[in-house]
């Protein structure tokens, strides 16, 4: 039986119905709108923990005083001494003014004649400010940012003799000495602002 003639485009046009899905482009199909929101989600997380690669870093503030001691005589200069923790040999001595924290109640004066005589052993008194210093360091994970109160004070008694938990060695140097046996910079940048020994009619 011959079919009729609407038969056989019939059947053309359902097969030409059925390719139209198949040719689309499976690319197509898979940017749709919702696999596009998908895919933008699935990217948040992402771009969030790129941004806390650097960790956080906490900021500590610390205010400590102390400063330089003259002899009864005023010639000469006490300093404070701690081993060198990066020198292999153990013998490397880093000098220093004396100083410690300020405890709670306390006047950054108070502190420092109290921080001065656990250090080295030495009451005295102070005679001027000589200024004060700030610098930053990391320890322990944390940023620290230290201020210093620093006084010059004159020797009033005591023995000599270094605080056995915290410093290595104390002395006494000639005072045209300090600057340079000072191992940090800011001590030596304040030593010599402040002319400290030269006000003192040593020099």
């Amino acid at each position: 039986m011959t079919p009729a003639p609407s038969a056989g485009s019939e059947g053309t046009k359902k097969k030409r119905r059925r390719r139209r899905p198949a040719n689309r482009s499976p690319q197509t199909l898979e940017l749709s709108t919702p696999t596009l929101e998908k895919a933008a989600r699935s990217q948040k997380p992402a771009a969030r923990g790129s941004k806390t690669k650097t960790p956080y870093v906490k900021r500590v503030d610390e205010v400590s005083a102390g400063g330089l001691v003259v002899d009864t005589t005023g010639k000469l200069g006490l300093l404070i001494g701690r081993r060198d923790l990066k020198d292999a040999s153990g013998k490397r001595i880093l000098w220093s003014l004396p100083k410690g924290h300020i405890e709670d109640g306390e006047t950054p004066e108070e502190a420092a004649l109290r921080e001065v005589q656990e250090e080295t052993g030495i009451e005295s008194v102070i005679e001027k400010s000589l200024g004060v210093i700030d610098f930053w360091f990391m320890a322990g994970g944390k940023r620290i940012h230290k201020t210093v109160h620093h006084y010059l004070f004159r020797e009033s008694g005591g023995l000599l003799a270094p605080q056995e938990s915290e410093v290595d060695e104390v002395g006494w140097f000639p005072l045209p000495e300090i600057i340079e046996r000072l191992a940090y910079p800011d001590e030596k940048k304040l030593i010599a602002r402040t002319n400290a020994t030269e006000e003192l009619g040593v020099l």
